[in-house]
């Protein structure tokens, strides 16, 4: 058992080679614990002589909670400088990065256990509490440490055979709340998240893949996207031999939407004004955009008298169908046949006679033609990658963005 009262203060502060100089106990503020390293006097990295005091400076470091009470590590940097004349060396400054790294200013263990707790899933509000600092303090501890730990752990990017890319909304920052985007980096098919990268165009994605090893990069045989330009860019750059696939949901999606344009454009030329409760095309717009497989047979009755009453121009019924005609394109598994049906619909689709809204899906279609033929040949969708962005929303929401 150590009585020795020096000895024992070194030890609770368990920092290793650091003299404890003092504490200072001001009530309503956090301990303040003085320390000094009791490293030897350095050489000079320029004329390898032994460097000269200079004395010391003070910088105060967040550390861990001690007995319920917030600490702050107040390090005496001990500065040396080098005695030989036109030595171009000059004076530096201690660093020990088991005390803390360079300019942090959380301590080495206060910022790992902070990075862990986030981990965990804790809210960095709730750590920046504990440790009696603010929430940037921590977040750009739990940052610092964060992307240690991602770029160690290289394991966890193995060979991937088809690659998904989503962006979703991260954070709204500023006084006006600007929208701050992020893009998910999947392997879609283990579902696993490999990184995620600022904003929502091609430049960051791009730099992403760029900076993957070429023979990880010729294994990827399928690049999945929504309908991005900027994505489509990206992979183009870095993965130019792999097959892009458009994702199944955003196709349905924009026949989706497309058919909701014609249904409210029906409506305001036929009544003169927007969508009553009461008005047959106000009554079918949940009818129209479910899955027709899904709608009971007394829905579709309702649904088909609803569009008698309300769609004199059969616009709205031409649209649904061609709703109905971009789903069944997934029915088709043939890597064959699916191809041809996508350019055919692509073509039909764009028949003046169609309302202008299925028109401009018809185009989109055939611009995309082969990236939506392509999911005959891969099966492959951002599905996985959908569900990553879900996961980062409610990370958002408990605080760790």
């Amino acid at each position: 058992m150590d009585t020795d009262p020096r000895r024992m203060c070194e030890l609770l502060v368990g920092l290793g080679e650091v003299e404890v100089l003092g504490v200072d106990d001001e009530t309503g503020e956090p301990l303040r614990v003085h320390v000094r390293s009791e490293a030897r006097r350095p050489c000079c990295g320029g004329c390898g002589v032994l460097l000269w005091s200079k004395g010391s400076r003070a910088a105060e470091l967040v550390d861990l909670p001690a007995f319920g009470r917030p600490v702050r590590l107040v390090w005496h940097k001990r500065r040396w400088v080098c005695s030989t004349s036109g030595c171009s060396a000059g004076s530096v400054t201690e660093q020990n990065v088991w005390i803390a790294p360079r300019r942090a200013l959380l301590t080495t263990r206060a910022g790992r256990w902070a990075t862990r707790q986030a981990g965990r899933g804790r809210a960095v509000g709730d750590v920046a509490l504990e440790l009696g600092c603010d929430w940037h303090t921590v977040n750009a501890s739990v940052r610092r440490w964060g992307q240690a730990l991602l770029d160690a752990d290289s394991a966890r990017i193995s060979e991937v055979n088809a690659l998904g890319l989503d962006e979703t909304l991260f954070v709204r920052r500023g006084r006006w709340h600007t929208k701050a985007w992020c893009a998910s980096i999947v392997d879609v098919g283990s579902g696993q998240l490999l990184d995620i990268v600022p904003g929502r165009g091609a430049k960051a994605p791009t730099k992403w893949l760029l900076s993957r090893p070429q023979r990880w990069l010729d294994g990827v045989d399928w690049a999945v996207l929504d309908l991005s330009g900027p994505y489509r860019a990206a992979f183009d750059a870095a993965v130019p031999a792999a097959g892009q696939v458009a994702d199944p949901f955003h196709v349905v999606q924009l026949a989706n939407r497309a058919l909701d344009e014609v249904r409210r454009r029906a409506r305001n030329q036929t009544l003169g004004r927007r969508g009553h409760k009461h008005d047959p095309l106000y009554g079918a717009r949940k009818l129209l955009l479910a899955a027709h497989e899904r709608v009971s047979e007394s829905g579709e009755t309702k649904l088909l008298g609803l569009l008698q009453a309300g769609d004199p121009h059969s616009e709205v019924r031409n649209a649904w169908h061609a709703k109905e005609t971009v789903r069944g394109l997934y029915n088709t598994p043939d890597p064959k046949a699916g191809p041809q049906t996508v350019n055919q619909l692509a073509d039909e689709l764009q028949d003046p006679y169609l309302p202008p809204e299925i028109n401009r899906l018809g185009r989109t279609l055939w611009r995309w033609r082969t990236q939506i033929g392509n999911w005959h040949h891969s099966q492959a969708t951002n599905a996985a990658t959908e569900a990553i962005n879900n996961l980062i929303k409610r990370v958002k929401r408990v605080g760790l963005g």
